[in-house]
């Protein structure tokens, strides 16, 4: 067998990997929960499984494969989601209203373009034009990863809508509560650095190019905020004192009635959170969860401090040996880094941390060609950038130099925060 054949059978796998467990993610559901869409932001998950099945069919399968045969030619229109140049779609708030095709069609979809990406994968097109081929599976597997975690922020608030606040999956055992590390500030110093990612691993084409920043020297907390922490500011009258509030976060409060963090409600026994598994107690201890932009920095304000620029914490990162080494994957330069004994703590993997930098490119940036470009390019005003990667993060989106990004009033992700301050020059 040849290396090219072995690099085939390898992205062959890579991609039979990928699909397999987003219907993993959707195993628990009902029928009628593939259906449902409570609001635009989430999406239905039968939506969900069409649509990453139609990102593989609309950029390889079309593209590469002289005859293809499309299942049905009505969900190019159905399952586009927001590319322009690439035709008409579906109005996003009305995705719910797709009651035909059934559930069972889109699964019978899915199988269809699976068979011939297989097909395309293996072969002679491998041979002339496999290094294009073979980056477009790259994004479209990352794109559906992506889509695994929307499937189960959506599945969340679609079934929290429910007055029975049903559980997704009950929880098999009850994790032990710990006390959490006190809090420090960590001091980094600053200058002249380099930050964004320099393509040597996947990445999206939002983080690059590798580009010089200033910074002043500032302090990072070592831990993101927790829920007993955002108590004290709910029970000081957060929600109630515009002196916190940027004005169109208060604008957001006064109209959406905030009170709490999204899923929080009270019980007798006190606060109580809607979940995966469904209600459980508040856990004081968990980084607070499903906070938007706005609470945020309400709660960075009432604290006397700020949050962290996105350089400043994709930095901080660069200051210590996080997960391994990740400094020596290539997805960052440490020679620009000053190390640091003291620990960051769940920086990677519970929430999504909220950062004060606005989502724009970084300097000498360049989208993805064609239809591709609009991927992220188009989404640079108006959102703000978070960084980290939640619990419900695939794992090999797990990097420094990821850039998540959302409008600022939005909460349904799993999003939190970790504060900052400056040291003063």
């Amino acid at each position: 067998m040849s290396i090219q054949k072995i690099d085939q059978q390898k992205l062959v796998n890579e991609y039979a990997a990928v699909r397999s467990f987003t219907e993993k993610v959707v195993k628990p559901l009902n029928p009628e929960d593939f259906i449902i869409q409570s609001m635009e932001d989430a999406s239905p998950p039968k939506w969900h499984l069409a649509h990453t099945t139609w990102f593989f069919e609309r950029f390889l399968l079309k593209g590469y494969l002289a005859d293809y045969n499309e299942f049905n030619i009505q969900f190019d229109y159905l399952f586009n989601s927001y590319y322009e140049t690439a035709g008409p779609f579906h109005p996003r708030i009305e995705r719910g209203l797709i009651t035909r095709p059934s559930v069972e069609e889109v699964f019978g979809y899915r199988k269809h373009v699976d068979h011939y990406i297989k097909e395309l994968l293996t072969s002679g097109r491998m041979d002339d034009q496999g290094e294009e081929i073979k980056s477009l599976i790259e994004i479209g597997l990352n794109h559906e990863q992506q889509h695994q975690e929307l499937l189960l922020t959506d599945i969340k608030y679609n079934l929290s809508r429910n007055p029975l606040l049903p559980a997704y999956q009950t929880r098999e055992k009850k994790e032990t509560e710990r006390e959490p590390e006190p809090v420090t500030y960590i001091e980094i110093e600053g200058g002249l650095i380099e930050t964004g990612n320099n393509g040597e691993s996947f990445c999206f084409d939002n983080e690059k190019p590798v580009h010089k920043v200033w910074l002043n020297s500032y302090r990072l907390a070592s831990r993101p905020v927790t829920n007993a922490e955002y108590c004290a500011f709910i029970d000081d009258g957060g929600y109630s004192k515009p002196q916190y509030w940027l004005s169109d976060g208060w604008s957001t409060v006064c109209k959406n009635k905030w009170e709490a963090p999204l899923y929080w409600f009270k019980r007798k026994e006190g606060w109580c959170t809607f979940t995966l598994a469904g209600e459980q107690r508040l856990h004081p201890n968990e980084p607070v969860c499903h906070v938007s932009f706005y609470e945020a920095d309400a709660f960075a304000r009432w604290s006397g401090k700020r949050l962290p620029t996105e350089e400043e914490w994709e930095y901080a990162c660069c200051t210590q040996n996080i997960e391994g080494n990740l400094a020596d994957t290539g997805r960052f330069h440490p020679q620009t880094a000053q190390r640091t004994d003291e620990p960051f703590l769940q920086i990677f993997g519970d929430v999504w941390e909220w950062t004060k930098s606005p989502y724009v490119s970084y300097p000498g940036n360049k989208p993805y060609e064609g239809t591709l470009g609009e991927y992220n390019a188009k989404f640079m005003c108006n959102q703000m950038v978070l960084r980290g990667g939640s619990c419900a993060t695939p794992s090999s989106h797990i990097r420094p130099t990821y850039r998540n990004f959302f409008q600022p009033e939005k909460r349904w992700q799993f999003s939190g925060f970790r504060l900052a301050e400056d040291i003063p020059q």
